[in-house]
């Protein structure tokens, strides 16, 4: 029996299909090509630091910008050196808009009228903030103190004078204010006496003498005003106010 096929008859063809070069089925004729998956983008260290450096400083800047703008605030300052004791007038005062930092107390410029008559609890230097604790309604002497008022020639005086809150000892002389001595009696005082000048005279009285307040321990009130009396005393200044 033959094996041919029989006349007439063709041999069936099937085709393989097409392989990709990568193993998966070829594309089908006609078809459009499917889009390419896009790769990962790779970010850089150095961008992404330089992008936080950035917003870190939009964020100081702006904070900066917000303090300046809304955070600044009228207070009163000090112009004028004034010395501890001594009344504050509005001569010494003025008024700015600062930045005060959380903690620092200060005085509003709308009470600039009430703070002038205070006294200076603390020697006042030009350029600070008036703080509430730098003033005080009380008047000298203090507990513990008296003062003493003194009578001195100008010529015994510091050639700069004196000025309220200048620390000076009291000193006993054998004299009537340094001059050859004139009484035998004991002096009242034994021993210096450190005081606080508290106010000076502007001018001298008929007499030719100046007038200075002293702030003395309580316990050499009357010694010192007992020496002052006889005139055989001289003061020495050991430290300036400020």
């Amino acid at each position: 029996m033959s094996s041919q096929p029989p006349a007439g008859i063709g041999t069936a063809y099937f085709p393989e299909p097409d392989v990709s070069p990568n193993g998966g089925r070829a594309r089908p004729p006609g078809l459009p090509a499917a889009p390419l998956r896009a790769l990962p983008r790779r970010r850089r260290p150095a961008v992404i630091a330089l992008a936080v450096a950035m917003a870190g400083a939009g964020v100081l800047v702006s904070a900066t910008l917000y303090q300046r703008a809304d955070h600044q605030v009228p207070v009163v300052m000090v112009t004028a050196r004034v010395p501890v004791g001594a009344v504050v007038t509005s001569a010494d005062l003025t008024t700015a808009r600062v930045l005060v930092p959380a903690g620092i107390h200060v005085i509003p410029a709308r009470q600039l009228g009430q703070v002038s008559g205070e006294t200076a609890a603390a020697a006042l230097q030009p350029g600070t903030l008036l703080a509430p604790s730098d003033l005080t309604s009380a008047q000298p002497p203090g507990p513990g103190q008296q003062l003493v008022p003194v009578a001195l020639k100008p010529s015994v005086l510091p050639a700069t004078g004196l000025s309220a809150g200048d620390h000076v000892l009291i000193v006993p002389t054998p004299g009537d204010q340094g001059q050859a001595g004139t009484s035998a009696s004991a002096p009242a005082l034994t021993a210096p006496v450190p005081a606080v000048v508290a106010g000076v005279s502007n001018t001298a009285g008929s007499d030719g003498l100046d007038v200075v307040d002293l702030l003395v321990r309580s316990s050499a009130g009357p010694a010192v005003a007992a020496q002052a009396s006889t005139g055989q005393f001289a003061l020495i200044v050991t430290k300036r106010d400020g």
